[in-house]
């Protein structure tokens, strides 16, 4: 063989190699996200712009959208993927949908807020909502010779993930109005809800849903400041009890409710993600996680055990007693479970993501280390 051609075919050796760690071998091709404020890339505030620091200080440099002080778990799940972040649905400017669609926005319900006792406050785009817009986004992929280059193929939705994290706001949207019990009455609606978005997805293509379940709510520091208890609901690491045996409650009836959905559409993979025991480890032993602060905000204002206070939240400021202060972050978020009461940190959610990859959090068993080559996060 000739030098020139030797060479020719080192090139096109070295070419291979390279193409197989450029490229990310997965078997989804696509992320549908539909979600509130824990899953939320900036659609809220494409709709309804009002975002300011310092939301997004610790990876973005600038507000993005989070609300956090960074990166978010459904952003770790596509760099895992090898996928770029997901732009959000409502963004007009300089969203990519190739590799899928984010249809979150913070304040998100799943029931319509019409059609519950919800307070003012509740995004527009529940559940429904985003459903509505996904079939909408699927009739415009499926367009014959339509010319838009950041839209995907048509075939995208039977190789995509689904992945819904949403619910939170249906329960503590009204705890301080209407007590758990109160809230307990419509929370199977919530559940039924979530089975019947999944069945719709599945008719439209959807073969792969991954569901979290809900956080421990009872160990937010806004909800421990804004609600009322005793100190015998309080258990040991400062959280509150009947508050977090609620939350285990719509868990087991979201799990139940997701059984029943499986056995009716046998040929989907419906997988509970248990989110919920993750952060309430991190929020009970944050010092056996590298991390320092569980109950505490790191963005808020007033110190103490909680640093929130609900009349001045994260990044506002106010004049109090001649003085102008401000709910200011903190130096480290990295050592802190929650960033500003509500929300947790990008530290937090990157430990999340983390046990969440090793597929000991996934019910029923889901090998997505074998059906993807996941990248580091």
């Amino acid at each position: 063989m000739s030098p020139k051609a030797l060479s020719i075919t080192f090139m096109v050796v070295v070419s291979i190699f390279l193409a197989g760690f450029t490229e990310c071998a997965c078997e989804f091709k696509a992320i549908f996200n539909f979600g509130d404020s824990n899953s939320d890339t900036g659609g809220f505030y494409a709709a309804f712009p009002a975002e300011s620091g310092p939301f997004g200080i610790t990876y973005f440099n600038k507000p993005a959208g989070r609300a956090s002080d960074g990166r978010l778990i459904l952003d770790f799940l596509a760099e895992a993927l090898g996928f770029p972040y997901l732009s959000p649905y409502l963004q007009s400017i300089g969203s990519d949908y190739i590799h899928g669609v984010n249809y979150a926005t913070l304040a998100s319900t799943v029931l319509l807020p019409n059609t519950s006792l919800f307070v003012t406050g509740i995004s527009p785009f529940s559940l429904a909502i985003q459903l509505n817009q996904m079939n909408y986004f699927k009739t415009r992929v499926d367009e014959p010779n339509q010319q838009e280059t950041k839209l995907p193929s048509p075939d995208i939705f039977g190789k995509s993930l689904y992945t819904f994290y949403i619910g939170q706001n249906d329960f503590t949207s009204n705890l301080g109005a209407i007590g758990i019990g109160g809230v307990k009455e419509y929370l199977p609606q919530v559940v039924s809800q979530i089975a019947a978005t999944i069945k719709e997805l599945y008719e439209i293509g959807g073969r792969t849903f991954l569901v979290q379940n809900l956080a421990p709510v009872g160990c937010y520091p806004a909800l421990l400041v804004e609600l009322g208890h005793e100190s015998s609901d309080i258990d040991e690491f400062g959280c509150m009890i009947s508050y977090n045996n609620a939350v285990v409650e719509y868990n087991n009836m979201l799990k139940e409710a997701l059984n029943q959905t499986r056995a009716s559409i046998t040929d989907a993979s419906i997988i509970y993600v248990d989110t919920h025991s993750l952060l309430l480890d991190l929020f009970h032993h944050p010092n056996s996680h590298g991390l320092q602060y569980g109950t505490k905000a790191c963005c808020g204002y007033g110190g103490g055990d909680y640093n929130f206070d609900p009349k001045l939240y994260c990044g506002n400021s106010k004049g109090i007693n001649g003085s102008t202060v401000t709910a200011s972050a903190c130096d480290d978020p990295y050592n802190y479970v929650s960033w500003d009461g509500i929300h947790t940190t990008e530290a937090a959610n990157k430990l999340i993501t983390l046990a969440i990859l090793n597929g000991s959090y996934f019910d029923p068993p889901f090998p997505l280390h074998q059906l993807c080559d996941l990248q580091p996060i």
